[in-house]
């Protein structure tokens, strides 16, 4: 008797060893601390995109951390610039996992760059949650170890325009302009669903991002006859084809999407508030930037960053973006236990499913879903007011492997 309790305690012990040696081969954790590594473009000409976006994640994982941290360990952070690059983002997180030696990554705000580093982050397995960028191309096929799109998936994008001009204005007819791009062609994908549920016609013309002169594929989409028309594309074309729409008196419905543009203000002064007349846009937080229900975000980076605060063009339109991201990676780190591992962390971010008070839909994954977000509001805005419209659109897309 004595001697098989000898040998189940010595096989107790060594088990507890094992135990401890797997933890401790965990790399970025220690007793005290949990070492994450962030990553944005924190310089060059699309700074807009992160800088204040990175300094929303860094302000929620001080909060954390003053609250007592995460089961006793404080967030312990580095952070880099990769200036919206692929090379640099890849530099970055290359620089992170293999001189910093972090436990997980958040960070991202171009989702072309951050496709960059997919094979590296699956070939070491390390956990990896996007910052602002949808990263659709990081994000499908699901791999175990990639989580994104807090602030939207591109694939659902152009679906909730559609879902919100068929609800909104009965729209059956819709003109659809997009990029001859990735980004394009993960939009209409997604559009596509919310078209058949709907039963909307969508009339197609795809443009080259770089297009100088937007008079034909205006007039196409014109011919239409549309009842509304959906601007799927970045910031400059979209200013292009809304000046060049009211120069042709096209008085019908402009929806706008997420994408097309990073300042309404800057967007009015380029088109003039002629062209606003009847002009909507997407919207992935639960508000207009700067609105009432965002107000304790914006409360917490003045308390944090007085000196950017008083600035004029701070905080840049994206910042409350960084909260989303910065919530899920706490969350799988206290969902994983007192004793997390990468694998632990992963398993906790495929079940995960909370209510940001952010962004307009929930945060949700799944076996095959790496998209957070699907939702979105939207903003009547004419040059001067910002008016958000009741109601949340959600696109119907699903990942369906191939």
């Amino acid at each position: 008797m004595s001697v098989n309790k000898t040998a189940a305690g010595l096989t107790l012990a060594a088990s507890l060893l094992i135990g401890a040696a797997a933890g401790a081969q965990e790399p970025g954790i220690t007793d005290k601390a949990i070492k994450i590594g962030i990553f944005g473009p924190l310089s060059g000409p699309n700074m807009a995109y992160g800088f204040d976006v990175v300094n929303a994640a860094k302000m929620y994982y001080d909060k954390i951390n003053k609250e007592g941290g995460i089961h006793g360990r404080k967030i312990e952070y580095v952070v880099e610039d990769d200036r919206c690059n692929a090379n640099d983002l890849v530099a970055a997180v290359k620089k992170l996992v293999e001189q910093e030696n972090v436990f997980m990554l958040n960070g991202g705000s171009c989702s072309a760059a951050v496709v960059a580093a997919k094979d590296y982050v699956v070939r070491n397995k390390v956990p990896y949650l996007m910052l602002n960028a949808s990263g659709d191309g990081a994000l499908f096929p699901p791999t175990d170890y990639i989580f994104g799109a807090y602030s939207i998936s591109q694939y659902a994008v152009g679906g909730a325009m559609v879902e919100f001009a068929a609800k909104q204005f009965g729209a059956k007819n819709v003109a659809y302009i997009n990029h001859d791009d990735a980004y394009g062609a993960w939009n209409l994908e997604g559009s596509k669903k919310d078209a058949e549920v709907n039963g909307v016609k969508l009339s197609v013309e795809s443009i080259n991002p770089g297009i100088n002169d937007v008079t034909a594929p205006f007039l196409k989409v014109r011919a239409a006859n549309p009842d509304a028309i959906l601007l799927v594309t970045y910031a400059r074309p979209a200013a292009l084809l809304i000046k060049k729409a009211a120069e042709m008196g096209f008085n019908k419905p402009i929806i706008l999407s997420v994408t097309g543009t990073a300042s309404l203000n800057q967007l009015a002064e380029n088109v003039g508030k002629d062209a606003l007349k009847n002009f909507y846009t997407q919207e992935v937080m639960i508000d207009s930037p700067g609105g009432a229900k965002l107000k304790p975000i914006y409360d917490m980076y003045k308390a944090a960053y007085p000196d950017l605060a008083a600035k004029p063009d701070h905080p840049q339109t994206y910042m409350p973006y960084g909260i989303p991201p910065a919530m899920s990676l706490v969350k799988a780190l206290k969902d994983a236990g007192p004793n997390p591992t990468r694998e632990k962390v992963l398993a906790a971010l495929k079940t995960q499913d909370f209510d940001s008070g952010v962004m307009a839909g929930r945060m949700q994954f799944g076996p095959q879903q790496r998209a957070a977000n699907r939702s979105t509001i939207f903003i009547k805005y004419d040059g001067t007011t910002m008016a958000p419209l009741p109601g949340v659109f959600t696109s119907r897309w699903t990942y369906q492997a191939k």
